[in-house]
């Protein structure tokens, strides 16, 4: 992928507020690929002292949204779920979503949530509507 657009699909994905307002960053965009970071902070964290399921979801779908729509056409989520295997209270999670499964109206990834130490925390699969309309990278 061209520098100039990755940098327009980042671009673009900071106008995801509530990504935003998580403390979610965009680390790296291919096509069909992209990876997101967040470092835990309090505001994560549930009321037994690790990071809420939400918080894990919200990341783990910001990656899958970015990697659904790398591709240029507007993409939807139709379907997700998510597993989770660990806890955790500190540190920065790890989304990296890859695309699994392309069609002209559907496509399918998989999104791992790990730990900075590289620990399997999440697995996340989802599935999008392709729409005919293309997204405005420049907007």
């Amino acid at each position: 992928m061209e520098k100039s657009l990755q940098d327009k699909i980042c671009k673009k994905f900071e106008k995801d507020l509530f990504a935003k307002s998580s403390g979610i960053e965009l680390s790296e965009v291919l096509p069909g690929y992209a990876k997101a970071v967040m470092k835990i902070t309090e505001n994560h964290l549930n009321a037994v002292g690790v990071v809420q399921g939400g918080a894990i979801f919200t990341l783990a779908d910001f990656a899958f949204a970015v990697a659904s729509n790398s591709r240029g056409k507007i993409a939807l989520a139709i379907d997700a779920e998510i597993s989770f295997f660990k806890s955790v209270g500190r540190g920065t999670l790890t989304a990296e979503a890859r695309e699994i499964s392309l069609h002209n109206k559907l496509g399918t990834y998989v999104i791992d949530v790990s730990t900075e130490n590289g620990e399997l925390i999440a697995h996340f699969k989802g599935t999008v509507y392709r729409k005919s309309e293309n997204i405005d990278f420049n907007n």
